[in-house]
C-alpha cells in the first residue's frame, strides 16, 4: 500500500498519517507524564496504541468506510504490550476506546497474542516498526517503574491511560479541528500574579475587631507552612473564619514552593460552587477560573450555536471542561470523584492534570460514608504517585487519619497548630436541649418558637417535616414574614428566598424560615435564635454556624435549641444511626460542642460502629485490577435521579421554554440558563406523575404539573418528600 494511515480526510483533504498520528500521540502522552520514570511507558502507549490500524482490513475500512469499530484494532497493541510484560500500558491500550477493562476482560482479549494464535501478528509489527521507524529498545520493559503495591499502580494505570486518551484525542483533534486544537494552548497558573491580587484583595478587608484580628492571625499562620513538601494538610476553622481565602492563598504559595500546575477546588454542593467560583473570578479575573459541573458544560461541543455564541474565553473552558488544562478549576465532589474511579475514556482523560495540583476540599465531611475508605484510599494513592497536595478544610474535620480498623492516612499535617484556642474565642451561640430531647410534637415546638419572641430558624431533616411545620404556621400572625426553604424548590426560586431573607435580617425584621438542611453549608445566614432537629453531629454543628455568625450579639449571644421531632422521619438509616450517635454524645455534656476535636471522635466512632466504610467493595475490585465493576459500583448520590424543568414557576420560566422548545441543538448557556428553573427528582415521582410530564426533542423534561409559589413542586405537599430530592 503507497501509506498507512490513522483517519480519515479532513476538511483540507488530508488523511491523517498512522506513523505521524503514534509519535504525535506518544509525544503528548509522554509530555502529560508527572515523573522522569513514567515517560518510556506514557511514550510506549502512545506508540502501541494504534498498532492494529496497520491490518489491511482497517486500511480499506477507511478507504470504502464502513460500520464504525468493525474492525477493531485496540487488542493489538495491548497484546504486544502484554508480550513486553507492560501490564499497565496493555491495560490502557486495550481501554483506549472502549474504556478500562476488567482484569478477565483484559486477559481474554489479549490472550491470542501470548500465544501466538493470531496469525497476522507478526507481519502487522514488522510493519508498525518500519513505517514508524520505531526502534525496539524505545517499547522495551522499563528498567526504573518502582511501583509495587497493588493499589498504586492500579491509580498508575489510571494516570496512563487518562494521558494516553488525552494525547489520542489531541492529535486526532489536530487534524480534524486545528482551529479548535489551536485554542487549547495551555496557560500556566500565574502564580506570583495571582498572589499579588490576593494579597490587595486581603488589604481592603477590616482590621478592626477581635473575629478580623483572629481572622488575619489564622491566614499568617497558614502562610508559615506554605514550603513544605506535597502531602495531606488540614485547615480546621470555626465557621466564619475565611476559610475559603486562606486556603487558597496557602494553595497559592504551596504551588509555588513545589513547582505545581494548578489548584482544584472540589465543593460538595453546586450553590456553593458558584459563590465560591464567583469570589475567585473577582479577585482574579473571569479568564482565570473555570467552573465545571453537570448542567453547567457538559453540552455537545458540536453544537453550531454553542460555537458561535461563546466567546473566545468561554471556548477555551469548554474545551478545558474535557482534559482539566486550565489554572483554577472549581467543580463538585462528584465530578471530581466519579471521574477518578471511572472507567470511561470522556471521563478518565482529566485525570492526569489531577497531577501535580493542589486539591482543595471545602466541607470535606460531607463525603457520604459508605465510601469513606475507598476515597481515602484512592486520595494516599494519587498523593504517591502523581505528586498531588490535598488540602480538607472545614468547620467538623473528619476522621481520615490511620487507626486500628481503619487503613486511613498516615500523616496529615494541620496548617493551624492550636485550633482550640479559635473555637474557644469564637464560641458565638449557647446550646440548649428542648424539653431534655423527649419527643415533642409540631404544636409544642411551634409554641417554644413563638415564645423566643426574635426571627428564628428552624431546621428539619426531611422535606416532610418542614412543610408540615410550615403550614403549622400558615395563619398565624407572630413574624413579619415566613419562609420556606427545600429542595423541591427551583435554583431561582430558593435564590429568591435566600435573598429576600438577608435583606430582612439585615433591616432586623422578625422573621421565621422554616428549612430542611441545605441551609447547612454555603447560606451565610446570621439569626439570634435558632431551632435544629436532632441530626447527626456535622449537621448540627454546622446549622449552628448559622446563629449569631457574626457575633453581634457577642459570646454565647445565639441561642440554638436542639429538638427531638415526635415520629420525625431522617433521610436514611445510616442517617438515622449518626443522629443517634450525636444524641447520646450531647446528652452526655452538652458543651462538647464547642471543641474542635469531638467531631473527629464522634466521626471514627461512628464508622466503627455504624457504617461499612467500604460498603460497594470498591477496594476489592481495585486490587484486582478491575476498572469496569469499579466504575459501576462507585458513586456519591446512590439514588438515581433526572431533572425537571419547572415550566409553571414565573413567566421567566415559560418564555425560556418556549424560546428553546424547536432549538435543535441547547449551547451551554442554554442548559446554564435551564439550570435555574429545574428541581431534582427521583424517578419514581417522574414514573407517578407521568401525565404531568413530557419529554422534550432535546432530551430534557418538563413538568406542567403544580408548582407552589411558597414551597415548591407539589402534588400532593405532605407526601412530597418521598418523591422529590
Amino acid at each position: 500500500m503507497p501509506g498507512y494511515y490513522a483517519h480519515s480526510e479532513n476538511n483540507r483533504n488530508e488523511k491523517h498519517g498512522l506513523s505521524k498520528h503514534l509519535h504525535q500521540t506518544a509525544k503528548f502522552a509522554e509530555s502529560f507524564a508527572c515523573h522522569e520514570t513514567y515517560k518510556p511507558i506514557f511514550k510506549m502507549a502512545g506508540l502501541l496504541h494504534d498498532l492494529g490500524k496497520y491490518q489491511l482490513a482497517f486500511q480499506r475500512y477507511l478507504e470504502n468506510g464502513g460500520k464504525r469499530g468493525s474492525v477493531p484494532h485496540a487488542s493489538w497493541g495491548a497484546g504486544y504490550a502484554r508480550i513486553l510484560k507492560v501490564l499497565e500500558a496493555s491495560i490502557a491500550i486495550d481501554g483506549h476506546h472502549k474504556g478500562l477493562p476488567d482484569k478477565s476482560a483484559w486477559k481474554s482479549d489479549t490472550e491470542p497474542y501470548l500465544r501466538g494464535e493470531v496469525s497476522e501478528f507478526e507481519d502487522i509489527t514488522r510493519t508498525f516498526l518500519n513505517d514508524t521507524g520505531v526502534n525496539k529498545a524505545e517499547i522495551k520493559p522499563p528498567d526504573l517503574l518502582s511501583i509495587t503495591e497493588p493499589f498504586r499502580r492500579e491509580v498508575f494505570t489510571r494516570c496512563l491511560f487518562s494521558a494516553l486518551t488525552d494525547g489520542d484525542w489531541l492529535s486526532t483533534e489536530e487534524h480534524f479541528e486545528q482551529d479548535t486544537f489551536k485554542m487549547r494552548i495551555g496557560v500556566p497558573l500565574p502564580v506570583d500574579d495571582m498572589i499579588d491580587k490576593l494579597e490587595k484583595e486581603f488589604s481592603k478587608k477590616p482590621k478592626e475587631g477581635e473575629i478580623n484580628q483572629l481572622r488575619n492571625n489564622t491566614r499568617n499562620q497558614a502562610l508559615q507552612k506554605t514550603d513544605m513538601p506535597c502531602g495531606f494538610y488540614s485547615l480546621t476553622l470555626p465557621t466564619g473564619m475565611g476559610k475559603t481565602l486562606t486556603s487558597m492563598a496557602w494553595a497559592l504559595r504551596h504551588a509555588k514552593k513545589n513547582d505545581l500546575k494548578r489548584i482544584i477546588i472540589v465543593l460538595p454542593y453546586i450553590n456553593i460552587i458558584d459563590q465560591t467560583a464567583q469570589t475567585l473570578k473577582t479577585i482574579f479575573g473571569e479568564e482565570w477560573v473555570l467552573e465545571h459541573h453537570s448542567g453547567y458544560n457538559e453540552v455537545d461541543r458540536n453544537s453550531r450555536d454553542v460555537a458561535e455564541s461563546c466567546s473566545a474565553i468561554e471556548k477555551r473552558k469548554r474545551l478545558a471542561c474535557e482534559n482539566w488544562d486550565y489554572p483554577i478549576i472549581v467543580t463538585t465532589t462528584v465530578q471530581f470523584f466519579e471521574s477518578l474511579f471511572s472507567n470511561r475514556p470522556s471521563q478518565c482523560r482529566k485525570i492526569h492534570n489531577i497531577a501535580e495540583a493542589v486539591v482543595i476540599f471545602d466541607e470535606v465531611q460531607a463525603i457520604p460514608k459508605e465510601v469513606i475508605l475507598p476515597t481515602v484510599q484512592i486520595l494516599k494513592d494519587v498523593q504517591a504517585v502523581m505528586n498531588t497536595s490535598f488540602l480538607f478544610c472545614t468547620a467538623t474535620q473528619p476522621a481520615f487519619e490511620k487507626r486500628q480498623g481503619f487503613d486511613g492516612i498516615n500523616t496529615i499535617s494541620p496548617l493551624i497548630d492550636d485550633p482550640t484556642v479559635l473555637y474557644e474565642k469564637t464560641k458565638r451561640v449557647e446550646y440548649r436541649l428542648l424539653n431534655d430531647l423527649k419527643p415533642i410534637d409540631y404544636n409544642g415546638l411551634l409554641e417554644v418558637v413563638i415564645r423566643a419572641g426574635d426571627a428564628a430558624l428552624v431546621i428539619f431533616n426531611t422535606k416532610k417535616a418542614a412543610l408540615e411545620f410550615y403550614n403549622c404556621t400558615k395563619n398565624l400572625g407572630d413574624w413579619e414574614k415566613k419562609y420556606h426553604l427545600s429542595t423541591a424548590m427551583c435554583p431561582s426560586h430558593r435564590k429568591a428566598v435566600i435573598k429576600n431573607i438577608r435583606d430582612d435580617l439585615e433591616a432586623e425584621k422578625k422573621i421565621l424560615v422554616v428549612s430542611t438542611q441545605l441551609i447547612e453549608a454555603g447560606v451565610d445566614f446570621d439569626f439570634p435564635v435558632m431551632f435544629r432537629a436532632i441530626a447527626p453531629l456535622e449537621a448540627v454543628i454546622q446549622s449552628a454556624g448559622r446563629c449569631n455568625r457574626e457575633g453581634k450579639l457577642g459570646e454565647l449571644g445565639g441561642k440554638v435549641f436542639l429538638f427531638k421531632l415526635q415520629d420525625g422521619g431522617m433521610p436514611d438509616k445510616t442517617y438515622a444511626a449518626c443522629a443517634g450517635h450525636a444524641e447520646d454524645l450531647i446528652k452526655r455534656n452538652i458543651d462538647q460542642l464547642h471543641g474542635h476535636t469531638i467531631f473527629n471522635e464522634y466521626y471514627a466512632q461512628v464508622i466503627q460502629l455504624y457504617v461499612d466504610p467500604d460498603k460497594y467493595n470498591i477496594n476489592e475490585g481495585r486490587e484486582r485490577f478491575d476498572f469496569e465493576t469499579v466504575n459501576d459500583g462507585y458513586r456519591i448520590i446512590q439514588n438515581i435521579t433526572k431533572g425537571l424543568y419547572i415550566y409553571n414557576y414565573s413567566n421567566e420560566s415559560r418564555q425560556l421554554l418556549h424560546s428553546l422548545e424547536y432549538k435543535e441543538f441547547l449551547s451551554r448557556d442554554d442548559y446554564r440558563r435551564m439550570q435555574a428553573y429545574t428541581v431534582q427528582v427521583y424517578e419514581h415521582f417522574i414514573f407517578q406523575n407521568r401525565q404531568m410530564c413530557k419529554t422534550m426533542d432535546q432530551g430534557f423534561m418538563v413538568w406542567y404539573g403544580n408548582y407552589d409559589s411558597q414551597t415548591g413542586i407539589s402534588v400532593m405537599p405532605i407526601e412530597a418528600d418521598k418523591l422529590v430530592v
